[in-house]
């Protein structure tokens, strides 16, 4: 792949890329949350999301060849498959039928003889053969007649690699993040896997975070940051640390927080989790403990699909969560949202259209909203108990001025904001509730850059004047370096490290890749 650009709108994504991978090499490649891993990769497989966006800039050889790859059946028919990060496979078929979708076996017969090839009848025996060829050789010893639904996650992984293995013709194979969902031992399999692959002179692109596989494994790699080409890496010539350092890469030494700081052991805790278990897709948080000083910022951070996101939304009830929560000395109750307002949590989503607001509803009504139901605040008095319009009004007021939230007055919809706006709302509608405590999950997320600073120096002052506690959970590190006191990575469903903001980028970036560093314990 030379020189490969592409551009969402006005954001380009990929600038200058390059990328090689010899036959039989497994060639890792590297690269924080956004630094364009997957858009290099769609425009590789043909996704449809390239050439409905105007396509990609540059060149893409295959075999010394020129290729116009538009559609992931151009890129098979071109030797290159992908095993998916997330799963393609149909739960209530078995794993023959899922090797073999929608390249079945048919065999003749006395209709179809007479009235053509449609009428054909599936070949189970040889389709079975092929499924079970493909299976040994991944050294699986699973049915081939075993329904997916029935598998473990990690067997779920290995049907996607057979299915891979079993087209005609394979040149170059692409693992997105292969190993996430497996344990210690189905990941050294599946290392077993690519290596034996590499041997019958298969091209391999192993996409992961963690950095010990990808010395394990790997011959060579490129880093992407920032969606340029920051390195190229023979494994055999660097080191673990390199890596990681040249994955986060970013020196913004000028960005960390100037005034960090420090918290003893013994100051007194606004919340205490331990255990903590979430149940949320993509983001599962797995047996987390982690302690929350009274008057601090936490940053928490990671890479995504490690459980950061989790963690704010286990805890306010929003997906369902097992394990000790701990406020301000009282055990909270989980599973229950308005149970967690109670008693002074609040939190500005990741998700702001689809949880943080009601789109269809004027300004001051978002942000008077959770007050009115969880406190009874801005209700006038029994028996009637109808809203008090004057003083929703006038709080709508003094919040869109304290925030600077632009619109032509209170009473416009909420949808009809731009991004920027519609977070500020979110931050007003958590203020209004007079927190204790403040989850913001990824609160500068669509935004520009002049509203990100407005947003961050807005969470500054409410911890610094009103003593408020904030968690503040970001894929953003520099973000999380500008403002928070210390910051946990969480990788796995678990904190990996605790460090400060001024910790190396080396020390952050082992810590994604969940390899130890030297922290403060959690």
């Amino acid at each position: 792949m030379n020189r490969i650009g592409k551009r969402y709108g006005e954001n380009q994504v990929l600038n200058d890329v390059s990328l090689r991978v010899k036959p039989g090499e497994i060639h890792a490649l590297l690269g924080e949350n956004g630094a364009g891993k997957s858009t290099l990769m769609n425009i590789l497989f043909g996704m449809p999301v390239i050439m409905e966006t105007g396509g990609y800039q540059g060149e893409v050889h295959i075999g010394g060849e020129l290729v116009h790859i538009k559609s992931p059946h151009q890129a098979i028919e071109h030797g290159i498959g992908m095993v998916h990060q997330e799963f393609m496979l149909i739960p209530g078929f078995s794993v023959t039928e899922n090797i073999k979708l929608n390249r079945e076996l048919s065999r003749a017969n006395i209709v179809s003889r007479l009235l053509g090839h449609d009428l054909e009848t599936l070949d189970t025996d040889r389709m079975t053969d092929d499924a079970r060829t493909a299976l040994d050789k991944i050294g699986i010893a699973i049915s081939e007649a075993e329904k997916i639904k029935n598998l473990p996650v990690g067997y779920m992984q290995f049907v996607e690699i057979a299915r891979e293995i079993d087209k005609s013709g394979i040149k170059l194979l692409v693992f997105d993040e292969p190993t996430a969902v497996l344990t210690e031992s189905e990941a050294d399999i599946l290392i077993g896997v690519m290596q034996a692959l590499a041997d019958e002179g298969i091209g391999i692109i192993f996409i992961t975070h963690r950095l010990a596989e990808v010395m394990k494994a790997a011959n060579s790699v490129t880093v992407l940051r920032d969606g340029k080409l920051a390195a190229y890496r023979e494994t055999g010539k660097t080191t673990l640390s390199e890596l990681a350092s040249l994955m986060v890469g970013r020196e913004g030494a000028e960005a960390v927080s100037d005034n960090a700081r420090d918290f003893p052991a013994d100051s007194p805790l606004a919340m205490e989790i331990e255990g903590l278990h979430v149940q949320m897709p993509g983001e599962a948080v797995r047996g987390l403990d982690l302690k929350v000083y009274d008057g601090e910022i936490l940053g928490i951070g990671g890479l995504a699909g490690q459980g950061k996101i989790g963690i704010p939304n286990g805890i306010m009830g929003i997906y369902p969560a097992q394990g000790q929560v701990t406020l301000f000395g009282e055990q909270l109750p989980l599973n229950n949202p308005k149970g967690s307002l109670k008693r002074g949590l609040a939190m500005v989503s990741e998700d702001r259209r689809g949880v943080g607001l009601l789109l269809d509803q004027s300004i001051e009504d978002n942000i008077v909203f959770s007050a009115m139901q969880i406190n009874g605040d801005f209700i006038g008095p029994a028996p009637l108990r109808l809203k008090s319009v004057r003083q929703i009004r006038q709080k709508a007021k003094e919040m869109m001025e304290e925030l600077d939230v632009r619109a032509t007055s209170s009473l416009q919809p909420v949808g009809t904001l731009s991004g920027g706006n519609q977070q500020k709302v979110c931050i007003a509608r958590a203020l209004t509730l007079n927190p204790r405590f403040l989850f913001v999950s990824e609160p500068t997320r669509g935004i520009d850059i002049g509203a990100k600073k407005l947003v961050i120096d807005t969470l500054l002052r409410l911890n610094r004047e009103l003593k408020l506690t904030i968690v503040m959970v970001s894929s953003e590190l520099l973000e999380l370096k500008s403002i928070c006191d210390r910051i946990a990575i969480v990788t796995e469903g678990r904190v990996s490290a605790i460090l400060k903001p001024s910790a190396s980028n080396e020390d952050f970036g082992l810590a994604m890749s969940g390899i130890e560093v030297k922290g403060e314990s959690a």
